[in-house]
């Protein structure tokens, strides 16, 4: 394994933590992304930085593109399967309380059982549906 794929995921987290950290820091807020877009348009007083926050991620998202497509990809399923996939993340985070984000990053660091108990359900789900899609010819 070369030094360099380690050194680049290794980067991004910290990166990441370093970002919810100053959220909380400044802001007091959690960076809980699926949260953060809910309340984009029902918190007036906070839009700013939420905007903020969103597009930064979208411009994250281009730049990386941008930068290393390779690293990025594109999906294999159809954009009907992308959009159904979406909508059903968004029910997904409304059931569990929060997102990977809010949960895994900030609510684990928190010392959160609650987060605790969401992560742990968050990637069991992940490795079942993954195991499922493999054993009926799915992804490799």
């Amino acid at each position: 394994m070369a030094m360099s794929s380690v050194l680049v995921p290794l980067a991004g987290g910290a990166l990441i933590g370093l970002a919810a950290s100053m959220l909380l820091l400044i802001h007091g807020r959690v960076a809980g992304v699926s949260g953060i877009l809910g309340e984009l348009l029902t918190a007036p007083g906070e839009r700013t930085w939420r905007l903020a926050f969103i597009l930064g991620l979208v411009a994250a998202g281009v730049v990386g593109a941008a930068v290393a497509p390779a690293a990025i990809g594109a999906s294999p399923a159809s954009k009907a399967g992308v959009v159904i996939a979406g909508l059903l993340v968004g029910f997904g985070t409304r059931t569990g309380g929060g997102c990977t984000s809010g949960h895994g990053v900030c609510g684990i660091s928190r010392l959160s059982p609650r987060s605790l108990v969401a992560t742990v359900v968050f990637i069991a789900a992940a490795m079942i549906t993954v195991a499922v899609v493999r054993a009926l010819g799915g992804w490799s």
